[in-house]
């Protein structure tokens, strides 16, 4: 009898701890497909459009970029709209994987800016990922806007 209570009662906790475990995982999977917005402005702080920084904040969930949304910057309305519907409409629905991996086009008359909105894009991705960004801030072009001694024919 005593035999038969033990081999119950070890058949139950192993059962239980398969249960809580199953339910750990799960709620581990649904924890990182939630929902989230990265704001590059902070972390791509050092790259330059045309006139300045140009920060977007980037909504991700399930895994897919779902908007990309410009934040305050100094850039030409004109060029900046221009260079915003080429850029962001290549990354939007993308994974993060996905996007990261993309060789986007710039927008042709609003090159400076596109790069500097696919460098914020890119940047925020890797936040998101966990990855650090601090090697990335330092590759990040400085020298492009109204530098001294470059020349420049056309935006």
């Amino acid at each position: 009898m005593k035999q038969t209570s033990f081999t119950a009662i070890s058949i139950l906790i192993a059962l239980a701890a398969a249960f809580f475990s199953f339910f750990t995982v799960n709620a581990k999977t649904v924890k990182s497909n939630a929902p989230q917005v990265i704001m590059t402005g902070e972390i791509a702080k050092k790259v330059i459009g045309y006139q300045g920084p140009t920060p977007v904040s980037i909504s991700i969930s399930n895994g897919r970029i779902t908007s990309i949304t410009a934040l305050d910057n100094k850039e030409t309305p004109a060029y900046f709209n221009k260079a915003k519907q080429k850029v962001f409409s290549q990354f939007v629905g993308k994974t993060v994987d996905e996007a990261l991996k993309l060789n986007a086009d710039v927008a042709t008359g609003a090159t400076y800016s596109s790069e500097a909105l696919i460098k914020n894009i890119k940047m925020g991705l890797k936040q998101a990922k966990g990855s650090s960004t601090a090697t990335e801030s330092k590759k990040a072009s400085t020298s492009k806007g109204k530098a001294k001694g470059k020349k420049r024919m056309t935006r």
